[in-house]
């Protein structure tokens, strides 16, 4: 069975978006050592979940990017547009992102189809509301949390909807020269480890 991936930038109180989904605060200044992981990361996967609210974004920007093969971002932007992206709406009736198909259904069953099926793991970016609904459904396997080193203040939160404590075991942290710091979590139930 695939794992479900998540990959979240995160303030250190906690927050994910500011109030209005603002971004401003991120570090996007990134490090040889912090691309490494993320590299890693990204070739552990062959399947891209996002939301809705996410997607026109995501996509926009990688395809900018694959404009120039100058740009120092092209062969990461490249390896986002390639992979089959699922984008999850119960609004939109088509898509017409290359690469790219709707799912409308039952969360936890479509997530389980796509854990069932052949091949590398799955990750999930965003946004904010779907990666809170896949961690209220117990969906998600492994947690990549991107620490900034900045505190907001309010903002979104990933586990805001929780209605009971969910205990999750740290089994990787890594400090980057950039500033963020990435700790791996598990479901305390799965205990394997594979950073």
């Amino acid at each position: 069975m695939q794992k479900l991936i998540l990959q979240m930038q995160m303030t250190i109180d906690g927050f994910v978006t500011g109030p209005k989904g603002e971004l401003d605060w991120m570090v996007w200044d990134w490090d040889d050592k912090i691309k490494a992981y993320v590299n890693r990361l990204t070739d552990s996967i062959d399947t891209i979940l996002l939301g809705r609210k996410m997607t026109e974004g995501f996509i926009s920007y990688w395809s900018n990017v694959i404009k120039n093969p100058e740009e120092p971002e092209y062969e990461f932007g490249k390896k986002m547009i390639d992979t089959p992206k699922v984008v999850f709406s119960k609004t939109l009736n088509k898509i017409s992102w290359p690469n790219t198909r709707l799912a409308s259904g039952n969360l936890s069953e479509e997530i389980n189809q796509l854990k069932n099926k052949q091949g590398k793991d799955i990750i999930v970016y965003g946004g904010a509301s779907f990666v809170s609904a896949l961690i209220e459904n117990n969906l998600i396997d492994q947690y990549h949390l991107f620490i900034n080193p900045v505190a907001i203040g309010r903002g979104m939160s990933i586990f805001g909807k929780l209605t009971d404590k969910k205990n999750l075991v740290l089994v990787y942290t890594e400090v980057f020269p950039c500033g963020i710091v990435v700790h791996q979590y598990q479901p305390e139930t799965e205990m394997v480890s594979d950073h």
